[in-house]
C-alpha cells in the first residue's frame, strides 16, 4: 500500500520532467519543504494516536477508543484549515530566500498554491490508512492507494498532456488522487458495525497530548524530512545550479520507493505490536519482532541490488541521457543506494517504540537520525568532497542511526520482552 502511495510524488516527477521541464522537476522538490510542514501535525497524530487507540482496545475500552478516534479526526480537519493558510502565507518568503530564476519561482507559485487547496484530504488521507490497518482493513487501505494512484497518474496525462494545465495540473491530480482514502475512509468509519467507527466525540485533552507525545516522532520526522531537503536543495543550487536541485529530486524519488517496503511494514506491524503489548502478549510480541527483522534484512539487500543495478534506467524515465542533470542523478544514486542497507531498520525501530507507547525514545531515535546525523554529515562531507559528499551524507547519517538504533533496541529488550 505504502509503494502505491509513493506513486502519487513520483508520477508527478514522471509527467512534470517529461511534459514540462527539469525546471519544473526541480519546483516540485523545492516546495517540498512546505508540504512537509503542512502534514507534520497530522502525522504525529495519525501514528500517536493510533498506537494509543489500539492500546485501548487491546484493554477492551471499546466505547472510549471510538470516542478518542472520532475527537482525534476532528482536531485534524482543524489542524488542516489552520495549516492550509500558513502555507499561503510563508511559500512566497521561502521561495525568495532561494533566489531561484524567474520560471522556477513561477513553477514554485502554482505547484504549491494547488497543492494547499487539498490539505484536509490529504490530512485524512495519512489518518485513515493508519486506522483502516488498525481496524483489520489493511486490504481496503490498500485498494484505496491504487485507486487514487491510479486515478493520479490518468489526471496528470489528462491535466499536463491534454488540458496543458502544467505544473497546476500536476498538484490537482495529487490532490484528488489523495482524496479517494479520505473519501473512503469517511464512509467506512461512518458504519457503527466497524471496529473503529465515528461516535460522539468526548475531548480529553489527556488523550490528545498522549497521542503527540507518542507520535512526535513522526512528526519530527516529517518536520526535518523538510528541513534537510532545503539543505540538500540549497547546497545543490550552491554547487551546480538549478539542475542539482533536480538530480537530488530523482534520487529522492528512487530513495523515497524503496524506504516505501520499509514504512509500509513498519505501519503494518505497528498495530499488532501495540495490540499484543496492550494484552502484554509477549510471546506473540517476541514472534513479531523476530520476523520483522528477517524480513527487513532481505529487503535491504533487494533494494540495494536492484537500485544500483536499475540506476541508469531509472534515472533515464525523469531525464534524457543528453540532458546534464541524467549525468548528476545517476552517480549519485549509485552512492545514495548504500542508504538502503540501514534505512529498513531504523525505520521500525522507531516505529515499533511509537507503537510500544514510547514515544520519547522513538522521537530520541527519529530526530536523530534525520536531523542530527543528516545535518553533521551535510556541513562536513560537502565541504570536503563537494557535491561527492552530498551524495554520502545520507548513507553516513543512516549509519550512524543504525549504531543508536541498535544501542536502544539492545538497552529496551528486556523491559518489552520482545
Amino acid at each position: 500500500m505504502t509503494v502505491f502511495m509513493s506513486f502519487y510524488t513520483m508520477v508527478d516527477g514522471l509527467f512534470v520532467s517529461n511534459l514540462i521541464g527539469t525546471d519544473a522537476l526541480s519546483a516540485v522538490n523545492l516546495t517540498a519543504p512546505i508540504i512537509s510542514l503542512v502534514t507534520a501535525v497530522s502525522t504525529m497524530l495519525a501514528t500517536g494516536g493510533s498506537a494509543v487507540i489500539m492500546k485501548k482496545t487491546g484493554e477492551r475500552k471499546t466505547r472510549e477508543a471510538n470516542e478518542d478516534f472520532t475527537f482525534l479526526i476532528i482536531v485534524n480537519v482543524i489542524v488542516g484549515l489552520i495549516m492550509s493558510c500558513l502555507g499561503y502565507l510563508v511559500m512566497d518568503t521561502v521561495f525568495e530566500s532561494m533566489a531561484l530564476s524567474p520560471k522556477v519561482f513561477s513553477y514554485c507559485q502554482l505547484y504549491l498554491s494547488r497543492y494547499l487547496i487539498f490539505t484536509v484530504p490529504i490530512l485524512l488521507m495519512n489518518n485513515f490508512t493508519l486506522y483502516m490497518i488498525a481496524a483489520g482493513k489493511s486490504a481496503l487501505s490498500m485498494v484505496c492507494s491504487i485507486v487514487g494512484g491510479i486515478l493520479n497518474m490518468a489526471l496528470d496525462y489528462v491535466f499536463i498532456a491534454i488540458r496543458d494545465m502544467g505544473i497546476a495540473g500536476a498538484a490537482i491530480a495529487t490532490g484528488l488522487g489523495y482524496s479517494v482514502t479520505a473519501v473512503a475512509g469517511v464512509v467506512m468509519f461512518s458504519n457503527k458495525n466497524r471496529m473503529l467507527h465515528f461516535v460522539k466525540p468526548v475531548c480529553r485533552f489527556k488523550t490528545l497530548l498522549h497521542a503527540a507525545t507518542n507520535g512526535c516522532s513522526e512528526m519530527a520526522t516529517a518536520l526535518v524530512a523538510g528541513m534537510v531537503t532545503m539543505m540538500f536543495n540549497w547546497t545543490m543550487l550552491k554547487y551546480v545550479g538549478e539542475n542539482g536541485a533536480a538530480a537530488i529530486t530523482i534520487i529522492m524519488y528512487v530513495l523515497m520507493f524503496a524506504t516505501s517496503l520499509y514504512t509500509g511494514y513498519s505501519y503494518g506491524v505497528a498495530p499488532m505490536a501495540s495490540f499484543y503489548y496492550g494484552e502484554q502478549n509477549h510471546e506473540k510480541l517476541k514472534k513479531l519482532v523476530r520476523m520483522s527483522l528477517k524480513v527487513i534484512s532481505v529487503i535491504a539487500v533487494a533494494a540495494l541490488v536492484v537500485s544500483i543495478v536499475a540506476t541508469k534506467p531509472l534515472v533515464s524515465i525523469f531525464a534524457r541521457p543528453d540532458n546534464p542533470v541524467y549525468g548528476l542523478a545517476a552517480a549519485g544514486n549509485r552512492i545514495c543506494s548504500f542508504a538502503l542497507i540501514f534505512i529498513g531498520f531504523n525505520v521500525f525501530t522507531s516505529g515499533m517504540f511509537t507503537a510500544l507507547s514510547n514515544g520519547l525514545i522513538s522521537a530520541i531515535l527519529a530526530f536523530s537520525r534525520s536531523f542530527v546525523f543528516m545535518v553533521i554529515a551535510m556541513l562536513i562531507l560537502p565541504a570536503l568532497l563537494g557535491v561527492t559528499g552530498v551524495w554520502l551524507a545520507t548513507p553516513a547519517a543512516e549509519l550512524a542511526a543504525m549504531a543508536l538504533s541498535l544501542f536502544m533496541f539492545i538497552k529496551h529488550q528486556k523491559r518489552y520482552q520482545y
